[in-house]
């Protein structure tokens, strides 16, 4: 039942801000009946001024200095006109509370001193004590002590309000954290299957090519390339169920990242395209050291989607060369073709070939640069760290 009243109070601020009044009618009704002689009737005048001194509380949240205004100047008409000081100043207690726990501190502490101050001389002058009696210093205390409780109400307030506040923006920082990682994850993996899907489906064009040239003029030739053909369509599909079971998976452990190529299958890469005709050579220069993985990753990615393009866009009599040299701190790639000369504007409308090779690129902590060849042909250059360091460019 106690529950139910709260939830009533809470859900109704004009009965909250009535409450406490209505209470000290009640008790001024019971105050009333007691006498020196013993119990009697309650008595009307006490009453009716706790009552008209109550009135002004039902607005006690709304107005709060002008409700303590009204309350004090009701209980010193009360002082003045009558000689029964019957709870008086219960009333201004409740008001100085308010106002001390709805004001900041800097406006609501001078209104309740003077209100205090006010009152106490209004007791003295009306009661037969002097000024610094004990009674009358007792009300100034009440007074204050209204006061500082309010103050203290207000405080605490104030500090779970900001501890609600700081809760929610956590919230919204790893509601957005997690939003930006899953964005990040697609990104990686729509940039992989990218990467797997135009380099199988372009080494299978290419082969379809050659077997349908040769299916008339030499059928031996022909039955080997439908058979590189084969594999490569395989390959394709291994490798896209191996990604797209990325998306399938409960965590993100390192192990499960499969397939993962290194730079150590760049020669495998580079067979694969000479299957399709497309002459490629791979040089390594300085002391290899194997980078971080994510970087190593990013550079087959680039060497894969640049030989891709050559296959694509550099013409029949396109020749590819693949430069890897391994510097004290960088790692620095080069892929290079002598065929055809093509705008870069033409392959990156065509797809996101280009876009997908920078944003890897810069992933990494490097950098890429791509365009014509003074000499013909087109060369994409990659300098990424050895060690990876995300975040240094953006």
């Amino acid at each position: 039942m106690i529950s139910n009243v709260r939830d009533h109070l809470a859900a109704h601020r004009r009965a909250r801000d009535a409450f406490p009044g209505l209470l000290l009618v009640a008790i001024s009704v019971f105050a009333s009946m007691a006498g020196a002689s013993g119990w009697h009737g309650p008595r009307a005048a006490p009453v009716l001024w706790t009552a008209a001194a109550c009135v002004p509380l039902v607005w006690r949240s709304r107005a709060p200095v002008t409700v303590a205004v009204a309350v004090v100047a009701v209980e010193i008409t009360h002082l003045a006109v009558a000689s029964d000081q019957l709870l008086v100043p219960s009333s201004s207690l409740i008001a100085l509370y308010t106002v001390a726990s709805r004001l900041p501190r800097q406006r609501a502490w001078p209104i309740g001193l003077t209100v205090a101050v006010l009152l106490t001389i209004a007791l003295a002058l009306d009661g037969s004590d002097e000024f610094f009696a004990a009674g009358t210093l007792a009300s100034f205390d009440l007074l204050v002590l209204a006061l500082a409780l309010g103050d203290l109400t207000r405080s605490r307030r104030a500090h779970l309000l900001a501890l609600r506040q700081r809760a929610e923006q956590a919230e919204r920082t790893r509601e957005d954290e997690a939003a930006r990682r899953v964005t990040a994850e697609r990104v990686r993996i729509a940039r992989d299957l990218h990467d797997v899907v135009a380099h199988h489906i372009t080494l299978v064009n290419a082969q379809a090519g050659v077997a349908q040239h040769l299916v008339r003029t030499d059928a031996e030739a022909a039955y080997l390339a439908l058979g590189q053909l084969k594999e490569n369509s395989r390959a394709a599909l291994d490798e896209l169920r191996a990604t797209v079971g990325l998306l399938r998976q409960d965590d993100d452990a390192a192990e499960s990242r499969t397939p993962t190529p290194t730079l150590a299958d760049l020669d495998n890469l580079a067979a694969s395209f000479r299957h399709t005709g497309l002459p490629v050579d791979v040089t390594v220069t300085g002391t290899p050291r194997p980078p971080s993985p994510s970087v190593e990753l990013a550079a087959y990615r680039i060497a894969q989607e640049a030989l891709t393009n050559t296959a694509k866009h550099a013409g029949p009599d396109a020749h590819a060369r693949v430069r890897l040299d391994y510097g004290d701190a960088a790692l620095r790639l080069e892929i290079t073709n002598t065929g055809e000369v093509v705008p870069p504007s033409a392959i990156t409308t065509s797809g996101h070939g280009l876009i997908g090779m920078r944003e890897r690129a810069a992933a990494s902590g490097g950098i890429l640069t791509a365009g014509p060849r003074p000499g013909g042909g087109f060369c994409v250059s990659a300098e990424l760290p050895l060690s990876a360091d995300p975040g240094a460019r953006s």
